[in-house]
């Protein structure tokens, strides 16, 4: 079965490059294996480019999904690693919430 990340081939190999996406290798495809990947697989590649966004950097994601397939056998640890994120983008929230205000204010309130 194909199932599209939806991220384009170069990408996909400059994350295996950096060791953010871990695919096995089939016995299929000769001197060139090809490569088989895991629905935890997809979701990675899928999160990547929006972590990025948020100014994690690749060293953050890499541990960010290792800590995630440590735990992907574990609700528990899940939680854990969840929770984390969430609290990590709180705090990031709240960093720029208050830039924004500091910006508005320096506009007299006069931008929205």
């Amino acid at each position: 079965m194909r199932i599209s990340s939806g991220v384009p081939i170069d990408t996909i190999r400059f994350h295996i490059a950096k060791c953010l996406l871990k695919p096995q290798r089939s016995a299929k495809g000769g001197s060139n294996p090809y490569q088989m990947f895991c629905w935890e697989d997809v979701t990675a590649a899928r999160m990547i480019r929006p972590q990025q966004k948020l100014g994690y950097s690749l060293g953050e994601i890499l541990a960010l999904n290792e800590e995630y397939r440590a735990g992907e056998q574990s609700p528990e640890q899940t939680t854990v690693v969840l929770q984390s994120q969430i609290e990590r983008l709180e705090e990031r929230k709240a960093t720029l919430d208050a830039a924004l205000s500091f910006l508005r204010g320096g506009l007299g309130g006069k931008a929205r």
